[in-house]
C-alpha cells in the first residue's frame, strides 16, 4: 500500500514537517468551533427568557463575550503557528527536493539523457517542485486537516443528537464517493494537460534557441505554426481539464448541500413529534449553515491534490532512475588505459564493437576516423559517461565500473570542442578546474593557456562577467579559458575532443601552444579530424563504424595503403581548394 510519504515524494524530515503542518491546520480549524459554540450559547441565552420566562442573564452574556474574544485570540495564535509549520516547512522541503533531484540527475549516466530533453528535466526540477511547494503549503495540510476536523465535528454532534448528525452528514459519503470515484477520469485529463504544457514549453524553447535560423531563412510564419499549435492545444486541454474538474466538484457540492434540507426536514419532524427540543433544533440549524465550510474546502482541494500526484509521479520516476555508483576513494597508482573487447550500444545496434586498445601511461594516443566511427563515444566511455555493454575499461589495472564517476573525474581533465562557460567572472570559470585554487595558481594556468593577455584587456580583467556561455568572448578565447581550467585541474589523464576543429589558424596556433603545456607528462587521448595535427602522436588508432581498423605511429600508417592514408590524402587535397568566381 502506498503511504502518504511515498505519494507526496517527501523526505523523512519533510514528512515529519508535513504531519506537524496537518496537526497545526487541524488545530486552527477546531479553534473556529469556539466562536460557533459562543454564538449558539448566546442564542440560547437570549431565547430562554422568551421561551421559559424569567430575566435575561447579562452576566452570562458578558462571559460569552469574553469567551468570544478569547476565541479570536486563540484563532490568531493557532493560525500563526499553522503558518510557520506549513509555509516555512513547504519551502524548505521544496528546496531540499530540488537539490536532491538536481544531484540525482547529475549522477545519472548519459544514456538517460538520450531519452529526455532539457524542457522535461527543467519542468521536473522547477515546475514539479513548485507543485510540491503549492500542495505542501496550500493544499495537503488544509485537505487532511479538513478531514480530521470533519470527523471530530461529526463525532461531537453525534453525541449531542445522533439523528440530527446523521441527517447532516448522510449525503457526505455519496459526495465523497463521486469525487474519489472520478479520480481516474480527472487524472487522465490531468496527465493530458501536463503533457500539453510540457509540449508548449518544448516548442517555446526550440523556437527561442533557433531564432537565428528563423530570422536568417525567414521561417517565422512556418516555425511559429508549431508553437501556435502547441499553445492552442495547451489552451484547449486547460479548458477541458478545468471543465471536467469543476463538473465533479459542483456535482458533489450539490449532493452535499442536500444535507441542509435534510437537517431542516428531520428537525421539524422530530420537533413536531416531541422527540427534539427547540434549542437543539435551532443549534443544528445554526451549525449546519457553517459546518460545510471545511467540507467545501476538502471537496475543492481533492481534485487539485489528484492533479498534483501527476507531477509527483513524474518526479518520483526520475528519482528512481539508477545512478552510476562505485568506490569514492580509488587507489590509482598508474594511469595506463586498457580497453578489452569493449562493445557499446546507444539503443540496440552496437556503435563500438569488440574493441581492444592499449594506451600507455605518459603517451599521446589519437583517435581518428570518419564521422560516426565512434571516436567521441569511446572517449566518453573512458570517462565513464556511460558503462560498456560488454568487455572492460581499466585504468592502472582497475575496472572503471568500480570507481564512482565523481572520483574518476578527479583523475581526468577534458577539453571539449563545444565549450561550456557560465555567466560568471573569468576567474570563477577558470577555478571550476579546481575550486580551492588561489589567484596566483589561476593566473599561472591562464598564462600557460595563452589567455592571460586578452583577459587583462577585459573591462574588469579576471573579475569580468562574461555572459551566458561566454557570449562576450570569441570562440578561440572561450576555448583557451577551457584549457586554462584543465591546466589548473592538473589531472594525470587528459581527453581532448576536437579542441581545435572550428578555429581560425591564428587561434589554432595559440591553442596548440596551450595544449602543449596541458599534455606534458600526461596520458593523453586526442580526438581529431585534422590528421596533420596528430601525426606526431605516439599512437594513432583508426576507427570505422565502431571497429578498430588500424593502429600505429603516423609515419607507419601514412606508409600503408589503409584508411588513415586514404583520409590523409583527401585532407591534403582539400587544402588546395579555393572558392571560384563566375565571370
Amino acid at each position: 500500500m502506498v503511504t502518504v510519504k511515498e505519494m507526496l515524494g517527501l523526505s523523512e524530515k519533510g514528512y515529519r514537517d508535513f504531519k506537524r503542518a496537518v496537526l497545526a491546520a487541524a488545530i486552527t480549524n477546531l479553534s473556529l468551533l469556539l466562536p460557533f459554540v459562543v454564538i449558539v450559547q448566546t442564542i440560547i441565552t437570549l431565547l430562554n427568557p422568551l421561551l421559559y420566562g424569567g430575566t435575561l442573564d447579562t452576566t452570562r452574556l458578558w462571559l460569552l463575550f469574553a469567551l468570544g474574544l478569547a476565541g479570536m485570540a486563540l484563532y490568531f495564535l493557532a493560525y500563526r503557528h499553522e503558518y510557520r509549520k506549513t509555509y516555512t516547512a513547504a519551502y524548505k522541503e521544496s528546496e531540499s527536493i530540488r537539490l536532491e533531484v538536481a544531484e540525482h540527475i547529475r549522477r545519472l549516466p548519459l544514456s538517460f539523457f538520450n531519452n529526455k530533453d532539457l524542457t522535461e528535466l527543467t519542468a521536473n526540477i522547477m515546475a514539479d517542485c513548485t507543485s510540491v511547494e503549492h500542495v505542501m503549503s496550500h493544499v495537503a495540510p488544509g485537505l487532511f486537516a479538513g478531514i480530521i476536523t470533519d470527523v471530530c465535528i461529526c463525532v461531537l454532534l453525534a453525541f449531542y443528537d445522533w439523528r440530527m448528525a446523521l441527517a447532516l452528514f448522510v449525503a457526505l459519503p455519496l459526495a465523497l464517493a463521486l469525487i474519489v470515484g472520478s479520480r481516474k477520469v480527472q487524472s487522465s485529463f490531468g496527465e493530458r494537460h501536463a503533457a500539453a504544457k510540457l509540449a508548449a514549453s518544448d516548442q517555446m524553447q526550440e523556437y527561442l534557441e533557433g531564432i537565428k535560423v528563423v530570422k536568417a531563412f525567414g521561417l517565422s510564419g512556418e516555425k511559429s505554426k508549431a508553437l501556435k499549435d502547441a499553445l492552442r492545444r495547451m489552451m484547449k486541454e486547460s479548458i477541458t481539464f478545468e471543465g471536467i474538474t469543476s463538473f465533479f466538484i459542483v456535482l458533489s457540492m450539490m449532493i452535499l448541500q442536500v444535507g441542509l434540507g435534510l437537517v431542516v426536514f428531520a428537525g421539524v419532524s422530530l420537533l413536531t413529534g416531541g422527540s427534539l427540543g427547540l434549542i437543539p433544533f435551532l443549534t443544528f440549524t445554526v451549525i449546519s449553515a457553517k459546518i460545510y465550510s471545511p467540507l467545501i474546502i476538502v471537496f475543492t482541494l481533492l481534485p487539485e491534490f489528484f492533479y498534483f500526484l501527476v507531477s509527483t509521479k513524474r518526479m518520483m520516476k526520475i528519482r528512481r532512475e539508477p545512478v552510476m555508483d562505485g568506490d569514492v576513494c580509488p587507489a590509482l597508482e598508474r594511469y595506463d588505459i586498457e580497453l578489452e573487447h569493449v562493445s557499446f550500444a546507444y539503443n540496440r545496434e552496437d556503435v563500438i564493437k569488440n574493441l581492444s586498445l592499449s594506451i600507455p601511461q605518459g603517451t599521446v594516443t589519437a583517435l581518428t576516423g570518419p564521422s560516426g566511427s565512434g571516436k567521441s563515444t569511446l572517449s566518453r566511455l573512458i570517462a565513464r559517461f556511460w558503462d560498456v555493454r560488454e568487455g572492460a575499461i581499466r585504468i592502472g589495472g582497475v575496472d572503471i565500473r568500480t570507481i564512482a564517476p565523481d572520483a574518476l573525474m578527479r583523475y581526468m581533465s577534458i577539453v571539449f570542442q563545444d565549450v561550456t562557460l557560465f555567466n560568471d567572472t573569468v576567474m570563477n570559470n577558470i577555478r571550476i578546474g579546481r575550486t580551492g585554487a588561489g589567484d596566483e595558481e589561476a593566473y599561472a594556468a591562464a598564462n600557460a593557456a595563452r589567455c592571460d593577455e586578452f583577459i587583462r584587456r577585459l573591462p574588469q580583467g579576471y573579475e569580468t562577467v562574461i555572459g551566458e556561455n561566454g557570449s562576450t568572448l570569441s570562440g578561440g578565447e572561450r576555448q583557451r579559458i577551457s584549457i586554462a581550467r584543465a591546466i589548473l585541474k592538473n589531472a594525470p589523464i587528459v581527453l581532448l575532443d576536437e579542441a581545435t576543429a572550428s578555429l581560425d589558424p591564428e587561434n589554432e596556433a595559440l591553442i596548440q601552444e596551450a595544449l602543449s603545456a596541458l599534455v606534458k607528462n600526461r596520458t593523453v587521448i586526442v580526438i581529431a579530424h585534422r590528421l596533420r595535427t596528430v601525426l606526431g602522436a605516439d599512437k594513432i588508432a583508426v576507427l570505422d563504424k565502431g571497429v578498430l581498423i588500424e593502429e600505429g605511429s603516423g609515419e607507419k600508417l601514412s606508409a600503408r595503403d589503409g584508411l588513415f592514408a586514404h583520409l590523409y590524402r583527401i585532407q591534403q587535397e582539400s587544402l588546395g581548394w579555393t572558392a571560384g568566381t563566375h565571370g
